[in-house]
């Protein structure tokens, strides 16, 4: 039951009853909602501006998650680049080199075009410029990729209309891997074992025992089969196709100039003849008249960890045995 007001009327001295009109109601009640609304929307204000609502916490948590995930994709493709460009060195500087194709220029390789902003579209998001980064680099590996595979669609065929120089090109190490100590010495500046001076090696050196088994290390024809004060009992095989290698410090020869030889055939001993500090093999390959370094030529032999490692004790600036 509503609660009845009076007042009192100094005129009349009776107290009367207060009588409210429904327009002053009717303001009444419009000033207490608007006062409602008016606080509700300060309230609002401030719980928007500090606190999440259950959605605003779900988009960001995708949010976070998405970021993530892009990180993890960018990671795996700095991975695969490396990756790639280590089959792109290998492509150029051993395969195309045994081929005696031309490398594929740098330009061709990266695949790049120019033209109109092929990302306008992605560049209003929030998020634009890591969904472009991404994108640009994906389609950058997919080209490179592509350029890669088809390199080796030619190598292929170059492997079909040249079984007689892969058979030619010395692509073994001259003593088994069951039989070698290690890789003594690699090919480029070492210090001279006699003259303790640095000087140009042009080879590798292999130790071993004395009487370890050398083998041809391609098709050829015994080029020389001699004895000097350098190399000391020595041998050179020509390969044909440019190729050649010879094998120094032999104990003992076992071919004769001009004999045919296979890959694998044994053509002398380990031994310590000619200026030689210990048993051991000295090997090179000279293309085209100039020598090269024997490490890239192993593709036939070793396994990718052997053949990381031998480029590793190969690099390294010691003392050679010759």
């Amino acid at each position: 039951m509503n609660k009845v007001k009076y007042y009192y009327n100094t005129h009349t001295l009776k107290y009367e009853k207060v009588e409210v009109s429904i327009s002053r109601k009717a303001y009444r009640i419009f000033g207490f909602f608007a006062a409602v609304a008016v606080f509700s929307a300060i309230i609002i204000s401030i719980a928007y501006s500090y606190l999440d609502s259950p959605k605003e916490k779900r988009l960001k948590r995708e949010i976070s998650q998405l970021e993530l995930q892009y990180d993890i994709l960018q990671n795996r493709m700095q991975q695969m680049e490396v990756v790639l460009n280590d089959l792109q060195d290998r492509d150029n500087n051993i395969y195309r080199v045994v081929f005696e194709a031309e490398p594929i220029p740098l330009e061709v390789r990266q695949a790049g075009f120019g033209g109109t902003n092929r990302y306008k579209h992605l560049e209003n998001f929030d998020y634009g410029k890591l969904m472009v980064s991404t994108t640009e680099k994906l389609e950058q590996l997919s080209r490179q990729l592509y350029v890669q595979s088809k390199s080796y669609d030619f190598l292929i065929n170059s492997v079909k209309n040249k079984h007689k120089m892969l058979a030619s090109v010395p692509a073994i190490q001259p003593i088994s891997n069951k039989k070698l100590k290690h890789m003594a010495s690699g090919y480029g500046m070492r210090i001279h074992p006699i003259y303790k001076t640095a000087k140009m090696h042009y080879g590798m050196d292999f130790t071993a025992p004395r009487g370890t088994e050398i083998y041809a290390t391609g098709d050829g024809t015994i080029k020389k089969a001699e004895t000097d004060r350098g190399f000391g009992n020595h041998v050179v095989i020509q390969h044909g196709y440019g190729y050649e290698s010879l094998y120094g410090h032999m104990s003992k020869i076992l071919v004769k100039p001009g004999e045919k030889v296979k890959r694998g055939e044994v053509i002398g001993l380990v031994g310590n003849s000619g200026t030689s500090t210990a048993p051991h093999v000295h090997y090179e390959v000279h293309k085209n008249g100039k020598p090269v370094n024997p490490v890239h030529f192993y593709f036939n032999d070793l396994t990718p960890a052997e053949y990381q490692h031998m480029l590793k004790i190969s690099s390294q600036a010691n003392q050679s045995f010759d």
